[in-house]
């Protein structure tokens, strides 16, 4: 009888000490929060949880300068300007052969419509280091146009080569996804599970925010300008990348024209469609911003269809209707996650 009761009572300290360990929830690690800019002027903010609030501000600015000079083309020295300067490029690190892969990848998947040798139409434009605003005629479009197709370009892993002088490669339309990834994979390599990377809008993030809830995202409502800026939704986001590409913010106004900086590789003009901005989801932040572009290029239908195509991503397109009527459509992987305005 007496070994029955304390068998019984073991069982039930044994009981309670489970529902105590599965009911309370874990302490919250030290949130750090890192802030600076990159790529010029452009804002980056990291946040992560770590047992002892170490900081590795100096070691994430000495990442993001590497990368700069490696693909920043208001460097003169960087490794791309020198390929812009020069017919071929031997590579000093792997930064620049992956960015190629990936353009590569995503040049094929949008049918060319992100393509990084749009570069000289995006200057032209006025959208380029050291370029001034212009209404371009017809007969420079198209003999910018003979520059463009990145499918011309050649590399391995070692260099890359084009095949005329005046051909000019550009990646700030995947550079600051591609920015985000490495530092979000140096985070990584310190052993940090609960981190969110952001520069310039761009983001990934892992694990779980300080609220032990996955990070809270926000996208921007398109339709009000920059110092009216609201949001159109919000996210969790939960290991996975997401991107945003808009015309509503980087754009001027010439001749009472609105000249917006996605500039079409197929028609050298900056793009007019319905689509007013594409978010896209990815498990890396290169593949998203690099999409992001490409969907803004190609319009809602041709984003839409892309986007329900590959199970890997998820997209949020805001778009105006026949009737100008303002209308979102979420893939059904991230619905859930999602609260639209």
């Amino acid at each position: 009888m007496k070994k029955r009761r304390a068998i019984g009572i073991i069982i039930f300290a044994c009981a309670v000490i489970l529902i105590i360990r599965y009911t309370q929830k874990p302490v919250a690690l030290p949130l750090v929060t890192l802030q600076g800019t990159t790529m010029g002027p452009i804002p980056y903010s990291v946040k992560y949880l770590h047992p002892d609030a170490k900081s590795y501000q100096a070691e994430v600015d000495s990442v993001l300068i590497l990368f700069n000079n490696v693909l920043s083309t208001y460097i003169e020295e960087s490794q791309i300007s020198r390929f812009n300067n020069e017919n071929e490029v031997e590579f000093d690190n792997e930064l620049f052969y992956e960015v190629l892969l990936k353009s590569d990848e995503v040049y094929t998947l949008t049918d060319g419509a992100f393509d990084p040798t749009v570069g000289p139409l995006v200057n032209a434009w006025g959208f380029g280091p050291g370029s001034e605003e212009n209404i371009l005629d017809s007969a420079f479009v198209d003999s910018l146009l003979l520059l463009v197709g990145f499918d011309r370009i050649r590399f391995d892993q070692q260099r890359a080569s084009k095949p005329q002088d005046e051909m000019y490669l550009d990646f700030s339309a995947i550079a600051k996804g591609y920015g985000v990834d490495v530092v979000a994979d140096f985070l990584e390599s310190k052993g940090i599970k609960n981190y969110m990377v952001e520069i310039g809008g761009e983001v990934r993030c892992k694990g779980e925010s300080s609220k032990q809830k996955p990070w809270l995202i926000g996208i921007d409502d398109p339709t009000v300008d920059q110092t009216s800026r609201r949001l159109k939704a919000t996210v969790y986001l939960e290991n996975r990348a997401l991107a945003t590409s808009g015309n509503y913010r980087n754009f001027y106004i010439k001749d009472g024209r609105k000249i917006s900086h996605t500039i079409s590789p197929f028609t050298g003009y900056p793009v007019e469609h319905s689509l007013l901005s594409a978010s896209v989801f990815a498990p890396d932040c290169m593949t998203a911003d690099a999409l992001a572009t490409g969907f803004m290029v190609l319009g809602f239908e041709k984003a839409r269809a892309i986007a329900m195509d590959m199970p890997e991503i998820d997209a949020f397109l805001i778009y105006a209707d026949e009737q100008g009527q303002i209308q979102t459509f979420a893939t059904e992987g991230i619905k859930n996650f999602m609260n639209v305005e």
